[in-house]
């Protein structure tokens, strides 16, 4: 399936075509670890062993690709697996410009499993680009952000931050795989807009990630992440590192995705209307201290999600009026909305990051970001959004 079709076309056909053996519609989940070889090292279309490749997973990077409108896809058994993928990339004494607002699990893979390796970081506000450019050193080899972040739901300028990184490496390049001059690579975590509302390829970013847990699987039931490049040297070598690692999904994961991704579009349209409708309710509500929505213009960077997004998402985050034993009522009374960790899927969830999925982050950090104990983060999912508000309306009380 080529890219040229529309996103939605894309979404159903991509990578897809009926089984050449019985012609059913839907690809099949190839169950199998290896493949008959006709002749020693003689396989068909590539297939050896499953870890290196299966018909099925094939199936789901083609169609990932064509969203992400990247030439090249990797799949893997979660959001982190990618992200480990990423960091392989690197070598002791590199260093790291990373979002200070990120995934609590993004944080902890830096900090606790690759700085032993010799591998730093730096968090900086990226909404400041000269703040970001002082960030940089000498060793600075890859610049990792969000966007929307989480769970402040900042909005980086993609655009800027690939240029500001490409103008560093001509004054300062460094070589990566087979001496290739190269500046330092832009990874973008695209999880909480998606395909669907941004493209970083498309803004200067080198490589994309997603967890494939939350929007692109969106239904709750399943673990996956995923790659996407359109530079042929680093997908060579992000290749090589899937399979020498091996934290690939099975072939059902594969499907329930290749599944999920044929709705994603109509998901992501009600995901965005609810939520703005939601987002404006809190903002009116006299109990709500403050709302964070990038489709709001209270929002600080605004003009820049409508830049370079074709919707704000289904993710708000808002802060108590309090503290932490009003918000707690407020999410111990919730029906709708489920208390859960995670985001995306059709359901609607609440949690309290602080507590819950970034209680990883160092205290200070947190504070220093403004994730304070009344701070709730809610992903707005698709029911019908008049029940929703009557749900947050009965919570608040």
């Amino acid at each position: 399936m080529q890219h040229h079709h529309r996103f939605g076309t894309n979404c159903i056909h991509a990578g897809q075509q009926p089984d050449p053996t019985t012609g059913a519609i839907m690809t099949p989940v190839y169950q199998t670890s290896t493949f008959v070889q006709s002749s020693p090292g003689v396989f068909k279309d590539g297939y050896d062993y499953a870890r290196s490749k299966n018909p099925t997973r094939t199936a789901l990077e083609a169609n990932l690709a064509a969203l992400e409108g990247a030439a090249h896809a990797f799949s893997f058994g979660s959001g982190l697996g990618a992200m480990d993928c990423v960091l392989h990339l690197l070598k002791a004494g590199d260093h790291i410009v990373l979002s200070d607002d990120v995934y609590g699990g993004s944080f902890r893979i830096i900090d606790k499993v690759f700085a032993h390796t010799g591998i730093t970081c730096s968090r900086v506000d990226m909404t400041n680009l000269a703040e970001t450019e002082q960030a940089f050193t000498d060793k600075t080899r890859m610049v990792w952000l969000e966007t929307p972040s989480n769970p402040m739901l900042k909005v980086i300028d993609i655009q800027a931050i690939a240029h500001l990184v490409k103008k560093r490496g001509q004054q300062s390049g460094w070589y990566w795989g087979g001496g290739t001059p190269r500046a330092p690579l832009v990874v973008v975590d695209n999880t909480f807009a998606t395909p669907y509302l941004q493209n970083p390829l498309a803004l200067g970013a080198d490589i994309v990630s997603h967890s494939c847990t939350k929007y692109l699987g969106g239904h709750s039931d399943v673990v996956g992440g995923a790659l996407m490049t359109s530079d042929p040297a680093i997908a060579e070598r992000l290749r090589f590192i899937q399979n020498a690692v091996g934290a690939i999904p099975g072939p059902m994961d594969c499907f329930f995705l290749l599944r999920s991704t044929k709705t994603l579009h109509v998901r992501m349209e009600r995901h965005c209307s609810n939520a703005m409708k939601v987002a404006e309710y809190l903002a009116w509500h006299s109990k709500v201290e403050k709302v964070i929505y990038p489709g709001l213009e209270s929002h600080p960077q605004h003009q820049i999600a409508k830049k370079q997004m074709r919707g704000f998402g289904g993710m708000i985050s808002c802060v108590i009026k309090g503290g932490i034993e009003p918000a707690k009522r407020f999410l111990e009374r919730v029906h709708l909305f489920s208390l859960a960790e995670s985001l995306g899927g059709v359901e609607s969830l609440i949690e309290h990051p602080a507590i819950m999925t970034h209680a990883s982050i160092p205290a200070e950090a947190r504070a220093k970001l403004g994730i304070v104990d009344g701070f709730v983060r809610l992903s707005v999912g698709i029911e019908d959004v008049e029940d929703l508000i009557e749900d947050l309306r009965i919570a608040l009380g």
